[in-house]
């Protein structure tokens, strides 16, 4: 072993070429230490690679909540926003009638369909209300309580009654009986006109001082279309209700009795009673 090694040490003195065997052991070396690199390289990519990938999740996740909370902060000012416009909805129609005395009520629960033709709000005796009572939105009449319970009253459309309410156009001062239209979904119309009747198309109709339970003055819509009843001596419109009963979340109660005569109380007479 000594000689070998000397020898291999002289004859690896000064050389310019390697010899066979080292050449030899290149080439099956150098691709190996060559592979050996190119693993060890995509190692290293895939290591930084999964540590982007890494933090691109937590980044990610990051940005995550930071979108749930402005969603959250979001939903919280809408519902502020909706609470805000319900309460200023309530105090304009306060507001606007100040001359009855009201109780404000959300509704709870209505009929299918889109319309609000019959409906539930959260008060009831217990908060005084009483069967008949005119009900209100901010826009003008909708309807009258149908059954009152101590925390809860049924009310009943205009759009729906079969009950007729003595209307009147206020610029011509004639007189009508309207109910709700079963041709015209959401539509009201107004009957027994005078044929010599001056109302025509835009004309805004409201309760009469005829009516038993309505104060005189509450606005009930506008005039669509006018027409000749078939006998020749009435007429009849389609009204425009103002309320909108599509979109509705809270009413005013008109408490008190209107009645010209004190013995009129249209809350015991039955629900198919005309209010002429």
């Amino acid at each position: 072993m000594i000689i070998f090694c000397i020898a291999a040490a002289m004859l690896s003195a000064d050389r310019e070429y390697p010899t066979f065997i080292e050449n030899t052991f290149g080439f099956i070396i150098v691709p190996l230490q060559s592979l050996n690199a190119a693993i060890a390289d995509h190692i290293e990519d895939a290591a930084n690679y999964f540590k982007d990938v890494d933090r691109l999740k937590e980044e990610n996740n990051e940005l995550k909540e930071q979108l749930l909370l402005q969603n959250a902060q979001l939903s919280r000012m809408e519902y502020l926003k909706s609470e805000n416009d319900r309460l200023n909805a309530l105090l304009q129609m306060d507001n606007k009638y100040t001359d009855f005395t009201t109780v404000s009520a959300k509704i709870i629960a209505k009929d299918p369909g889109n319309w609000y033709s019959n409906f539930i709000i959260d008060k009831g005796s217990d908060d005084g209300l009483q069967k008949n009572m005119a009900v209100l939105s901010g826009d003008g009449l909708v309807g009258r309580i149908k059954e009152c319970g101590k925390n809860y009253s049924k009310v009943i459309a205009i759009i729906g009654d079969s009950n007729a309410i003595t209307g009147q156009s206020i610029r011509t001062e004639d007189i009508g009986y309207i109910t709700g239209d079963l041709s015209d979904i959401g539509s009201c119309k107004m009957e027994y006109i005078s044929f010599d009747a001056e109302i025509i198309e835009g004309d805004e109709i409201v309760t009469s001082n005829l009516s038993t339970i309505f104060p005189p003055g509450l606005k009930i819509g506008y005039v669509k279309n006018i027409h000749t009843d078939t006998n020749g001596l009435t007429k009849f419109a389609q009204i425009e209700p103002a309320a909108d009963f599509r979109h509705m979340e809270n009413v005013l109660v008109i408490s008190g009795d209107f009645s010209d005569d004190p013995e009129k109380d249209f809350a015991e007479n039955s629900d198919t009673q005309n209010d002429y």
